[in-house]
């Protein structure tokens, strides 16, 4: 896909929700696709390897909860794999601190070339586990957003994103169409660790994607038993 063809497309499904795309914007963006798609034939980022599939199920996808962080200094993106939500956010926010968090080393090694490539400041990306991240001090309720898409079930979920949260401040989960079952069975796991659920948003997005924008306030501290060791979460949720 050529230049003019792809930031027709993007600022076109943009619009649709209500964000303008600025020209610089579109040439990293396009710039981080062409990277993405070069570096996916060694190392497997993504599933989603077709151009139109990439400006509409990431790209498109990661810049519906703008309106949520354009206003928040310090945000983090755990699970962040091949930089989203957090890259297509931080190239709409260039004032905002990013930090984004992934497991695997080969992900970050990626970003570290997205990074240099697109010019990107105030971005920290970090090889690490969420669970282990949030037992460092400097860490550990440091962020006014914690954002995550496509990580894991929500009562598993909120041990990695809350306990890395401040207090008064958000968590953003992007979950899928049906997610009533999953809401109720994380209630209980979503008070032990301080937080109450806000509201939950539906959204309609091109590409005929359905999204639900969690929003989980933190009005209390975590309990500092949590999160639990790496792997627990997952084996025995809350």
């Amino acid at each position: 896909m050529e230049y003019k063809e792809f930031k027709e497309e993007l600022v076109k499904s943009a619009k649709k929700i209500d964000i303008d795309i600025t020209e610089e914007q579109a040439q990293k963006l396009y710039k981080y696709m062409i990277t993405l798609i070069e570096w996916n034939k060694k190392i497997n980022l993504t599933a989603i390897t077709q151009e139109k599939d990439i400006i509409y199920k990431h790209f498109i996808d990661s810049i519906s909860i703008n309106k949520y962080i354009k206003n928040k200094r310090n945000i983090i993106d755990i699970g962040t794999g091949a930089g989203f939500p957090g890259i297509p956010l931080k190239i709409l926010n260039n004032q905002n601190n990013f930090t984004l968090v992934d497991s695997l080393g080969k992900r970050i090694n990626f970003l570290q070339n997205v990074k240099n490539d697109l010019n990107l400041n105030n971005i920290n990306l970090i090889h690490s586990r969420a669970e282990d991240l949030a037992k460092i001090d400097i860490y550990r309720e440091k962020f006014d957003v914690v954002v995550s898409r496509a990580v894991a079930n929500l009562r598993v979920l909120v041990e990695y994103m809350l306990p890395l949260v401040k207090k008064d401040e958000i968590c953003i989960c992007m979950k899928g169409p049906n997610i009533e079952e999953e809401i109720k069975e994380a209630e209980n796991a979503i008070n032990i660790l301080g937080g109450k659920i806000e509201k939950i948003n539906f959204m309609e997005l091109p590409g005929e994607m359905q999204r639900n924008i969690v929003i989980i306030r933190k009005i209390k501290n975590t309990p500092s038993i949590y999160p639990r060791k790496a792997g627990i979460p997952t084996k025995q949720p809350l």
